[in-house]
């Protein structure tokens, strides 16, 4: 997928259509209309831009994902760590632990993250 990448409205929209789908693009309208204060025309333009980029889809005039939106989190994270840290994911926690110091509950959740990641290897 080329550009993960989503502007704050753009984010709004793609949190709209996740929260509805399927969702008939005449509905979709009006809940922009109603939520966004768009008119027919934008919410056309930026459902075809994001179709276009892979994210959702419009068959019959019904909208609905083409991936997820935990699917597209995980895509923007890597995107994050490949960009801002060579791809290197413990130079990220370590970043990340020095300016939020992590629970009991978060390090035994990562622990079973890769003690399950191991299992599977």
């Amino acid at each position: 997928m080329d550009d993960m990448r989503l502007g704050t409205v753009e984010a709004h929209f793609a949190n709209l259509i996740w929260e509805n789908e399927p969702i008939t693009s005449g509905e979709l309208v009006k809940l922009c209309n109603r939520e966004l204060e768009w008119k027919k025309s934008t919410t056309y333009t930026v459902l075809k831009k994001l179709c276009n980029r892979g994210i959702f889809q419009n068959v019959n005039g019904v909208v609905s994902s083409v991936i997820s939106k935990e699917e597209f989190t995980g895509i923007q994270c890597a995107e994050f760590v490949d960009k801002k840290f060579n791809g290197f994911l413990p130079a990220f926690v370590t970043s990340f632990a020095k300016q939020r110091k992590l629970t009991d509950e978060e390090v035994q959740e990562l622990e079973k993250i890769i003690k399950a990641y191991r299992e599977e290897q």
